[in-house]
């Protein structure tokens, strides 16, 4: 009998010990998880039921705005002026031609930071770019030479905050930030001053926003791909129509 009583304590001891350790298990995958999920946001609704539209420039001259809507699509960005001397040609037309078949619009500006000042720019941008949606200001790779237009971090964090301020004082609203998480972080040394103030507009090709750049919890605009079944680079707007329209319209 002591022996069969060792043999059960034994047994309960393991089973006792089998079931701690599942529960450790758990523990450490459900923090994973959860550490995967703030670490990188994505977006979780279906892709589908949310309003999609393009961005387009002077490279996609003839857009028929009315089959876009007829496609489905609800919103376009257009893409208004660069630097301090360039006002994109077809930025006209194409306003008014996104204005009549009933499309949320708004403009972008394409930044050259290294160029001239934020605020010469903005005020640049504010003169010759329509206001539906917030002004965009498209801050990324250059084109034309250092990738980071020869500006330190603290440069270009001041150079953003000149351009943001200039344009909220105009408007009261502050700009949309489009941009790619690795540029933000090459260029501005991943600096976390507009999360709280500035719509994040991401750019990543694959089927996941990824980790975004700092300060930013979500992203209200991704752009998801560079072509499609549309006319420009395909985009996503992270909410529903209602909210939308709200942004649209300032409130």
């Amino acid at each position: 009998m002591l022996l069969l009583r060792g043999i059960v304590s034994d047994v309960g001891l393991l089973v006792l010990f089998s079931v701690q350790l599942k529960m450790k298990l758990l523990a450490v995958t459900l923090a994973a998880l959860s550490a995967i999920a703030f670490a990188s946001p994505v977006l979780l609704e279906n892709r589908a039921a949310k309003p999609h539209g393009v961005d387009v420039s002077h490279f996609q001259p003839n857009v028929n705005f009315k089959t876009l809507k007829s496609n489905g699509l609800s919103f376009v960005f257009i893409k208004a002026t660069e630097g301090t001397t360039v006002i994109s040609d077809t930025f006209s037309k194409q306003y008014t031609g996104a204005t009549n078949a009933g499309l949320i619009r708004g403009a972008y500006h394409f930044a050259h930071p290294g160029s001239s000042t934020g605020a010469a720019q903005a005020n640049f941008f504010l003169k010759h770019g329509g206001i539906t949606l917030p002004g965009v200001l498209d801050i990324e790779y250059n084109p034309n030479g250092a990738e980071c237009y020869g500006l330190t971090h603290a440069e270009m964090v001041s150079w953003v905050k000149s351009f943001s301020t200039t344009y909220h004082k105009a408007t009261t609203r502050y700009p949309i930030i489009y941009t790619t998480t690795d540029w933000w972080k090459t260029c501005t040394g991943n600096s976390a001053a507009f999360g709280s103030t500035n719509p994040l507009w991401i750019a990543r090709y694959v089927s996941a926003v990824g980790t975004l750049p700092a300060g930013w919890s979500f992203t209200t605009f991704w752009q998801y791909a560079d072509s499609g079944p549309n006319p420009g680079d395909q985009d996503l707007f992270n909410g529903d129509m209602a909210g939308l329209k709200r942004m649209a319209k300032g409130s």
